[in-house]
């Protein structure tokens, strides 16, 4: 699948802002994550399967026969969707899928694998663990690897009087994998994992850790699985305890309901391995010298949670971008986009699928709402004043939808097709869309990033022929973004000159300050 994610870029491209530039430059990255591909060794024998459980159980309590044998409680499943119709409907279940087998050595972590049986153009096998009375869908390709015992879900542990730990432990013995136990010394009970993640920005908070807010942490030993949201400070509590050393993972779907994926495999939602750790869990801080994936993927993901945090009445009076909203970070490309493929603009649009031809599908079919351009870029500051000059679109199209969208769209591609400049020179059909759209995100940015970092405004787009520069004036004098955010919901707003109607009708009192900053700026 990787020769598609790649083609898909060249589409991209066209989609796309122009980077905003916060005087960045590489940063030096020290490689102690891999994020390549998952390599596996030898098939391990999983210590919860329901038969052995059973010999555990049997060997430590020879007299409960009534207890004998166990019944699964749980089934080691793997599905294999064949489109991404099919993937969602499995993720809708609430299901955890991995791409690979939980009962597997692996000599090499990474972020992702892909069966050598399945072709590289397809989705590969997603591995989960379900309920033994899951109701598996209706024509998605699925095989039951075997029947599991998790004594956490079974209601009669509770009062049996058993030590459900001690048989944990003694079928890792029993199933050769003792090793992968906590050592005795530490295993006088289980142990609930917890932690906090943190990311450094050094311009921020005087360079002190924060936390990585709102992402999935995710472990797992074998096909006994437990997961946790981290919380706004970045710590995390998981909802099960092991005895055994799982294997941690940071899961970029967050609890505001974005995901950050691109992943060069077909999953919403990017994963970064963090290894196997001790049962008590484990923390992580990620800075400037972090591997670069895990701290671009960070560093939107904190931008993204504390715009739509903010995206309320008493703060900043702009609303929220739509949910389940899509994020790609791409490494290859320095241009960004909120194109919103996944919330239906822009791919049905007959003139915008003429110009792409055969690409078109690929649009459809993977459906990123925002690409954040990383190439040459690992400075905080400049990821998060790109991210924030997105999001600022997305709400904007959360208020307008695909009638807006779309002829603001087609004029960025048309306009790169035509010259290579996606925003044109301002004299084409349809320049208005573009005009009022990049005036608010580039207005929208500059202001975000004076608030987090201080100094001076930012003059983000001030060179380009729109001007955001009406908007800063404007704010600076009591017209503020509430004001200018209301005036781009009206539904006649597609110019300029619509525009500056709307803000008078909206705000007369400041009638004579609108007017100074349109006659100041050219408009």
């Amino acid at each position: 699948m990787k020769r598609i994610f790649l083609t898909i870029g060249t589409v991209l491209l066209a989609l796309s802002c122009e980077h905003v530039d916060v005087d960045s430059g590489p940063g030096p990255y020290e490689l102690s994550l891999t994020h390549d591909e998952i390599v596996l060794g030898r098939q391990l024998e999983d210590p919860f399967k329901t038969e052995n459980m059973t010999k555990a159980l049997q060997e430590l309590y020879p007299t409960k026969a009534d207890r004998l044998p166990l019944e699964s409680t749980d089934l080691y499943v793997r599905f294999l969707p064949r489109n991404e119709e099919e993937f969602d409907r499995l993720k809708a279940l609430g299901i955890e899928l991995l791409d690979h087998p939980v009962d597997y050595e692996v000599l090499k972590e990474g972020d992702w694998y892909h069966d050598p049986s399945i072709d590289s153009q397809k989705i590969t096998w997603q591995y989960a663990v379900v309920p033994k009375t899951f109701e598996f869908p209706e024509s998605i390709d699925y095989q039951i690897l075997h029947g599991c015992y998790l004594s956490s879900n079974d209601e009669t542990t509770k009062s049996d009087g058993l030590d459900w730990e001690a048989i944990e432990r003694k079928a890792f013995e029993l199933t050769g994998n003792a090793g992968m136990l906590e050592e005795p010394t530490k295993a006088s009970a289980k142990v609930t994992p917890q932690g906090r993640i943190t990311i450094r920005d050094p311009k921020y908070a005087g360079g002190k850790p924060v936390g990585v807010s709102g992402v999935t942490v995710s472990c797992n030993a074998f096909v006994k699985f437990a997961k946790a949201y981290t919380d706004i400070d970045g710590y995390y509590k998981m909802n099960k305890s092991f005895t055994s050393k799982p294997r941690y993972r940071i899961m970029f779907k967050n609890e505001k309901d974005f995901c950050i994926g691109f992943n060069f495999i077909l999953v919403p939602a990017s994963v970064s391995t963090l290894g196997k750790g001790g049962p008590e869990g484990v923390s992580v801080e990620v800075t400037g010298d972090s591997e670069e994936k895990l701290y671009r993927r960070c560093v939107v993901n904190n931008a993204t949670y504390d715009y739509i945090l903010r995206c309320n009445d008493s703060d900043m009076g702009v609303t929220p971008p739509p949910g389940d909203l899509r994020i790609w970070i791409l490494p290859f490309m320095e241009e960004s986009s909120c194109a919103m493929l996944h919330h239906g603009a822009f791919v049905s649009e007959p003139l915008i699928a003429g110009i792409l031809g055969s690409y078109a599908f690929l649009a459809k079919l993977f459906s990123p709402d925002i690409t954040i351009g990383v190439s040459g870029d690992n400075q905080y500051e400049s990821i998060y004043a790109t991210t924030v000059h997105e999001l600022a679109h997305s709400s904007h199209y959360a208020i307008r939808g695909n009638d807006f969208w779309n002829p603001y769209i087609k004029y960025i591609l048309t306009s790169f097709v035509n010259s290579g400049d996606a925003y044109g020179s301002g004299s084409e059909a349809d320049y208005g869309y573009c005009e009022v759209g990049e005036m608010w995100a580039y207005y929208l940015s500059s202001v975000l990033y004076k608030e987090r970092y201080g100094g001076q405004l930012r003059d983000f787009g001030a060179d380009f022929w729109f001007k955001p520069q009406i908007f800063r004036y404007i704010d600076q004098r009591g017209v503020g973004r509430a004001v200018i955010f209301e005036a781009l919901k009206q539904k006649d707003v597609v110019d300029v000159v619509s525009l500056r109607s709307a803000l008078l009708k909206l705000a007369p009192s400041k009638g004579t300050i609108i007017e100074q900053a349109f006659a100041l700026y050219g408009k």
